[in-house]
């Protein structure tokens, strides 16, 4: 952050003169656009859900509980370019409709899905599962006997809803919004592959096509600087929120259950959302796969699953010990200047992807030239580019992304350790090394596991850092989907785009194995 925000100011280029006088808006309101748009959507579709799955009982209740975290599994520039093969101008549907009508191209209107309506529908489809899981835990966590009180005080059941249930989960649906919007913001692939300028799309466009390093930091440090905002404004708009309510009616919750037309409406609502952000197109990316599958696109299939496991693998490995570290720290230490670097380290992953390859790039160029000008003074050698250019700067940018998501892990596996076995421990002589070896990995082994997963999943899904960073010789799932959906061959790309859908899965398993909660039902 501070390498990018220091480029930022010293440079004295004039791209962001030229920068603010054409496109700069354009960024700005598309960017806002679409975050407005994309929360909309994730409302409309999480909230009901979430509602419905915890507070009712219908048809497939049980089974959409979990479900409904599927499209998780998605990156959404996957389901871009699914959609955009399905019902684009070429796709199946329109063929079929021209088929059957007999009309052609032009003679009858049809939704553009390459539009800005288009990216907040697919953004939406994958990103509501954030607000979905929040507010569904929160209304999870309701007390029972208040809705009770309401609907005595003659409020109907959608006013006690909004009055009552609405209120109190506004803390977890801010915080689901953070997230959508912040995934918003970092995303690429799919405002890209649709056409819409927006932060991330002009950090790539200024890099490359005008050459200047420095006009893509000035448009990082802007986009750096509405996420802190939004992470300032989501702290501020809770800072005297309190919801309170009696531990003990954690165990009288119950559900109503709908009938007649009403648990109908609940099973459809939720059964639509979950086939057009899941079913449909994991279903056309399997039909893809099978038939474009051949023993040539196999041939390259292997070597970058290979080169995706060993980044995937590598990154992960030094994520979470990094995390152990920072976490063991925190936890021994106990003082606030620990905690708040720990908190500073974990911010990576609210940083899009291309915001830190920029600051990453940087560092590590200025790192590389002081080597060579130190070495060739000192011994007349040139090493060349040690670190620019290679699997160490991917390595540097997926750590500081998904640090956050290791070291929460971790800290929560931590808080299940009682202090009074490190207390024996000192007291039988052993330093704190021999704590962390003997006693807290051994007992975070579950943790230490579920953050490896979780980190490599998501350096497979990482998309903007890696198209920055790889080095030239090695390519990844992602990469190849991307290169694939923009060369318009959308078929091809569907065995790695799918196999990355397939990964995606594990962590939504393990989320819904760790947020997994029974509660009573009664009849209304």
């Amino acid at each position: 952050m501070l390498v990018i925000i220091s480029r930022s100011v010293s440079g004295s280029d004039d791209v962001w003169s030229h920068l603010v006088d054409t496109v700069l808006g354009d960024y700005v309101l598309h960017s806002l656009i679409l975050m407005v748009g994309v929360s909309i959507g994730t409302l409309l579709l999480g909230v009901p859900a979430a509602w419905l799955v915890a507070r009712c009982e219908f048809v497939g209740r049980r089974w959409f509980e979990w479900a409904l975290m599927l499209p998780l599994a998605l990156p959404a520039y996957i389901i871009a370019y699914t959609y955009t093969g399905l019902l684009d101008v070429g796709g199946p549907i329109q063929q079929w409709l021209r088929g059957w009508t007999g009309w052609s191209y032009g003679d009858y209107w049809f939704p553009e899905i390459r539009s800005m309506t288009g990216a907040i529908v697919m953004l939406s489809l994958v990103l509501f599962p954030y607000v979905y899981l929040l507010t569904r835990a929160a209304f999870q966590n309701q007390s029972s006997s208040a809705l009770e009180v309401s609907r005595s005080l003659g409020c109907s059941p959608w006013a006690s809803f909004r009055r009552v249930s609405l209120p109190q989960a506004r803390p977890a649906i801010v915080a689901g919004l953070s997230l959508v919007m912040m995934e918003t913001l970092a995303d690429y692939g799919t405002v890209q592959y649709f056409g819409i300028s927006t932060f991330t799309t002009g950090i790539f466009r200024t890099w490359y096509g005008l050459d200047s390093l420095t006009g893509a930091a000035q448009l990082a440090t802007s986009l750096l600087a509405v996420v802190i905002l939004m992470i300032v404004l989501e702290r501020f708009s809770r800072r005297k929120a309190r919801y309170h309510h009696h531990p003990q009616d954690q165990h009288e919750q119950q559900r109503t259950v709908l009938s007649g037309w009403q648990k109908h409406a609940a099973s459809s609502w939720c059964l639509s959302v979950l086939t057009f952000g899941f079913f449909i197109p994991v279903t056309m990316l399997t039909i893809w796969a099978i038939t474009t599958t051949s023993a040539d696109s196999l041939s390259d299939f292997w070597p970058l699953l290979g080169n995706t496991v060993m980044l995937a693998a590598l990154a992960a490995v030094t994520a979470v010990v990094i995390a152990l570290l920072l976490g063991f720290s925190q936890r021994m230490l106990n003082d606030r200047t620990t905690t708040a670097a720990i908190q500073l380290s974990s911010l990576g992953y609210a940083i899009p992807g291309a915001v830190i390859a920029v600051g990453v790039t940087i560092a590590l160029g200025a790192l590389d030239q002081g080597l060579i000008a130190l070495m060739t003074n000192w011994f007349d050698i040139n090493p060349g580019l040690l670190f620019s250019g290679t699997i160490v700067a991917l390595i540097l940018a997926y750590t500081v992304r998904f640090m956050a998501v290791a070291l929460q892990s971790i800290q929560a596996g931590l808080a299940r350790i009682t202090p009074s076995m490190e207390e024996a421990a000192r007291l039988s002589g052993r330093g704190s090394w021999s704590i962390l070896r003997q006693i807290h990995a051994p007992l975070l082994s579950g943790s230490l596991v579920t953050a490896l997963i979780l980190v490599f999943v998501d350096v497979m899904k990482e998309l903007p850092a890696t198209l920055i960073l790889r080095p030239y010789n090695i390519n990844t799932l992602a990469v190849r989907t991307y290169e694939l959906a923009s060369d318009e061959r959308l078929a091809e790309s569907a065995l790695p785009a799918l196999t990355i859908v397939l990964a995606g899965l594990i962590p939504v398993i393990l989320l819904n194995h760790l947020l997994g909660n029974r509660t009573h039902v009664r009849t209304a």
